[in-house]
């Protein structure tokens, strides 16, 4: 493994090229390089490093250059947007933007299947039968070279961000994209974020193990960690490896690194907490973040507040199918929505898992139908207060937050809306 590391003064952009310039130089002979990268949504320093990778790969002889966005089952990126992710002034000839279509059959192929004494195993009996790994048809392409550049984070279904998720679901079909969400669901979000093992990775790994016997072409993990001050990123960590068991180790080190300055630790239950949702996340799908990075035992008080600040967010999910669904679910913990999907079964799972991971845990009453949630969730964005409460949402208008009235005991306002994982001091 290849890592360069500075969680004191962080990395500079001299590091940082001195670093990739050692570590490319022996690259040899990839006439035709496929980078995948995370999308839109996730904050990094992928614009760092692409031009870095450019720079060097087209004097060692690479004549073409796909970028795949693995967004999973976020919207498409426009060419704007992927100049700006990957650091480019302009698209070259030599440069190619893809974006990963989860739901178009005809980019997609069937790689293998998960067996199902896994999925029975890690998911504690809640899911039966295999399920089919379909990956972007791309990856399988006549590569000399492929790259995976992925940041680490605290991530709710899968413990970290970054590492082989960048595959499954980055990449993934709708179906196991559907089946693995809500398999994360069903282990839990509580027990998932913020662990670097758990049996949702257990998944990730299996089913991408299969590219790695699939795909001829030499893999690369590019696995980063850094942070935010004041909307300006800065990097604290690159690792650096190759192969399946190299993901693992890369991803590992990251995760541990993340672990050291992605969590923060306060000394007793919220009762308020105000998520300040950041610009990038344009929709509730993402927004949740600030929701699912309260919920580890004992940070939210029984019938507390969680804010969802974010005036510039206008619908749930910015595909009107997916929209649809988290209106017709609404938004309830894990035994009513299950109750819910008896009558309703052509629902996807995803949506369900989503609706499930922002709501938070609760207690349904199938005899009363009555539901109890642990906290509350209230939306002050630009969706009408009818819609919010019609999904179970209560409604703050956002001309009335000031975050003067969220400072003192039992209370927290957070800037960076997401982006940490708050425990409670040990």
């Amino acid at each position: 493994m290849e890592i360069i590391e500075n969680t004191d003064k962080k990395l500079s952009d001299r590091d940082l090229k001195t670093f990739l310039f050692n570590v490319l130089n022996k690259i040899k002979n990839a006439g035709k390089v496929l980078i995948v990268h995370t999308d839109y949504t996730r904050v990094d320093f992928t614009d760092k490093i692409v031009p870095i990778l450019l720079e060097n790969l087209k004097k060692s002889g690479t004549k073409r250059f796909d970028f795949l966005n693995a967004g999973g089952t976020h919207r498409e990126m426009s060419e704007i947007e992927f100049l700006k992710k990957l650091g480019l002034k302009r698209k070259e000839n030599c440069l190619n933007f893809y974006n990963h279509e989860f739901n178009n059959p005809d980019k997609l192929e069937a790689i293998g299947n998960i067996p199902s004494k896994l999925v029975e195993e890690k998911t504690s009996g809640h899911l039966t039968g295999a399920i089919s790994f379909t990956v972007n048809r791309l990856i399988l392409g006549d590569y000399d070279l492929i790259i995976a550049i992925s940041g680490t984070v605290p991530h709710e279904a899968s413990g970290y961000s970054g590492g082989l998720k960048i595959f499954l679901p980055g990449l993934a079909g709708p179906e196991v994209i559907d089946l693995f969400h809500w398999a994360a669901v069903l282990i839990g979000l509580p027990d998932i974020i913020g662990t670097i093992d758990n049996n949702a990775r257990d998944i990730i790994n299996e089913g991408s193990s299969y590219i790695f016997k699939k795909v001829k072409a030499k893999i690369i993990s590019f696995n980063m960690v850094s942070t935010e001050e004041s909307n300006k990123v800065t990097p604290v960590g690159l690792y650096i490896d190759s192969g399946f068991d190299g993901f693992i180790r890369a991803y590992g080190k990251a995760a541990s690194t993340s672990a050291g300055i992605h969590v923060k630790y306060i000394n007793g239950p919220l009762r308020q907490a105000v998520q300040v949702i950041p610009a990038h996340y344009d929709e509730i799908w993402t927004a949740g973040k600030g929701s699912y990075k309260l919920q580890k035992q004992g940070i939210m008080a029984e019938g507390g507040e969680v804010i969802l600040y974010a005036p510039h967010i206008r619908y749930f999910h910015s595909n009107d199918s997916m929209n649809n669904e988290i209106i017709s679910l609404g938004y309830h913990c894990r035994d009513k929505i299950c109750h819910l999907l008896k009558s309703r079964s052509k629902i996807s799972r995803n949506a369900a898992a989503h609706v499930i991971n922002v709501a938070g845990p609760g207690i349904f009453n199938k005899k009363t139908n009555k539901e109890k949630l642990h906290f509350n969730v209230i939306l002050a964005s630009g969706i009408p207060e009818e819609v919010c409460e019609s999904v179970g949402f209560k409604y703050r208008d956002p001309k009335t937050i000031n975050k003067k009235d969220y400072i003192g005991p039992g209370k927290l306002w957070i800037d960076e809306g997401g982006k940490y994982l708050y425990e409670l001091k040990k």
